[in-house]
């Protein structure tokens, strides 16, 4: 099974695409940090996209999905995938359609959660990530053991910079004018299931899975 994760920042679709995973032992796949992965690592794709990075451009979308089909057809993804973080637009998403069918594959379920925005940005101001392996906290409904400490790793908690001030307006208002229309993209093909993202954690988790067994979409 291929999940795609659709939620705006703060949502909580990075937790909630962890979960699902590791429930139906997919692999989880952040464009984000495939990207500081591929750098880091000096792979051919990795250092196309620090080039156009380091112009402060954005990267092309077939790098971008040259580097996710790359990826995702990796042994351990052959049980299936969750993307977070990409596509973000409609022009990505029939790109990453029309790569996935020459491949015999193609997604399977959208899941979007839907928050709302004085919700979001309520979140982002207690939303707190671990330095060494980027796992999120958040200090209203999943704070760290230790008060500035990951649980996992130990490493140091910080915020990023684009969870404050405008830059966090300006991401959500990208969510909200262009993210969002992916809904009607794929809406249209019958895989979107929308879930209330804004109740606890374990609760939006026991509903993706109740949408997902039940094999058809809520929406």
């Amino acid at each position: 099974m291929n999940i795609i994760f659709i939620g705006a920042q703060g949502s909580g679709k990075g937790t909630q695409a962890e979960i699902l995973a590791q429930r139906l032992r997919l692999r989880h796949i952040a464009s984000g940090d495939l990207f500081r992965e591929a750098i880091s690592k000096g792979t051919p794709l990795g250092v196309q996209a620090r080039a156009y990075i380091n112009r402060g451009e954005l990267v092309p979308d077939e790098i971008t999905i040259a580097m996710i089909l790359e990826r995702i057809t990796q042994d351990d993804c052959q049980m299936g995938t969750i993307l977070d973080g990409f596509p973000r637009t409609i022009a990505q998403a029939v790109a990453l359609d029309k790569a996935l069918a020459e491949y015999g594959r193609a997604i399977d379920r959208v899941i979007y959660l839907k928050v709302s925005r004085d919700t979001l940005l309520q979140r982002l101001s207690s939303r707190f990530i671990c330095r060494a392996h980027q796992h999120v906290y958040n200090l209203m409904s999943n704070p760290p053991k230790r008060a500035g400490i990951c649980d996992i790793d130990g490493s140091e908690l910080y915020q990023r910079e684009d969870d404050r001030g405008e830059a966090v307006q300006k991401r959500l208002d990208i969510f909200f004018n262009e993210t969002i229309h992916l809904l009607d993209y794929y809406g249209q093909q019958g895989k979107v299931v929308e879930v209330d993202g804004e109740r606890p954690i374990n609760e939006v988790s026991a509903s993706i899975l109740q949408a997902l067994s039940g094999g058809l979409p809520t929406t």
